[in-house]
């Protein structure tokens, strides 16, 4: 998961002047990675990450921007392939308020299913945040060498097609889907992927995917010339073996009653059981082509064949 976390460390450290692209950002973030929920009867919003950078941003741009006080606790808890580290970034003051500014909430006090409206409607600034703070709450991306996937699990259907929309504005073309009952936009054309790591902000990630995919892709290619060539070195050595044996056989059937370079090519097969055809052409004497040793090996056996059939009947 190194790529992973190259990925969200270069998204994290962006730094928007612009305050729509900002609150986008830190409301997708929020919307994401857990939103507005009542514990002990009292309304706080949660957010979620596996990142310490981005709960650090988004802590950063409540207190700058939203002028509320949240809190970070580190998460640890143990899993079948080792530790696992959560950021629980937690506001109970004021989270009400904070919801309404940053969205979450509409003006008739209910929780927004997608994405707010100025956001998934704002200009291309506040599209790029959007999806830089999706993918730092909920974003993987595929490491190089395998299946190629930019994959983001969204809290609801709304809120997938609001960002499957928002990708369309930026060129990208983004499936929502739903797999294991929850709600998820996956792109998988390698070059979308490269071109929205690059408009969320993080090129150096995608030179680097990109680079080490293209090593993957040209290490699978030698892999698959060298099993392909491995396949057909265990055919030809099978074919010769089976070709062998069968000339072991037409030679007890039939004795000392064969002409000489039908003997000759027989023997080579027998003498040279790895050789190849042209090989064992080339051994004869006088060198011969490999359709012209096949074709005597051919005839060898047939005159075998008919020769086994005259004596049955």
């Amino acid at each position: 998961m190194a790529l992973l976390d190259d990925v969200k460390h270069e998204l994290a450290a962006i730094e928007t002047d612009l305050p729509a692209a900002k609150m986008a950002q830190a409301s997708t973030m929020m919307r994401f990675a857990g939103g507005l929920r009542p514990v002990n009867n009292q309304a706080i919003i949660r957010a979620q990450f596996d990142s310490s950078e981005a709960a650090q941003w988004l802590q950063s741009t409540i207190g700058s921007y939203f002028q509320r006080e949240s809190s970070i606790k580190q998460i640890t808890r143990q899993a079948p392939n080792g530790k696992l580290i959560h950021y629980d970034l937690e506001v109970t003051r004021g989270a009400t308020a904070l919801a309404l500014q940053a969205g979450l909430l509409d003006r008739r006090m209910k929780l927004v299913k997608g994405l707010p409206a100025d956001i998934v409607s704002g200009n291309i600034a506040q599209i790029k945040a959007a999806w830089r703070g999706a993918f730092l709450a909920r974003g993987a991306v595929s490491d190089p060498g395998k299946a190629s996937y930019l994959e983001i699990v969204c809290p609801s259907h709304e809120a997938a097609l609001a960002l499957q929309g928002m990708a369309r504005r930026l060129g990208v073309t983004a499936k929502a889907r739903q797999l294991r009952s929850s709600e998820r936009v996956t792109l998988k054309d390698p070059d979308s992927i490269e071109r929205m790591l690059i408009l969320m902000g993080a090129p150096r990630s995608a030179r680097e995917w990109t680079g080490k995919r293209s090593d993957g892709e040209a290490r699978g290619k030698a892999n698959r010339l060298a099993n392909f060539d491995d396949a057909n070195m265990r055919r030809s050595a099978k074919a010769a073996a089976e070709a062998g044996e069968k000339v072991r056989q037409a030679f007890k059937i039939l004795g000392d009653d064969i002409p000489d370079n039908l003997r000759a090519a027989g023997k080579l097969r027998l003498d040279h059981p790895d050789a190849s055809l042209e090989e064992l052409g080339r051994l004869a004497d006088p060198p011969i082509t490999k359709d012209a040793i096949a074709g005597r090996i051919r005839r060898l056996l047939q005159l075998a064949d008919k020769t086994e059939k005259l004596h049955r009947s």
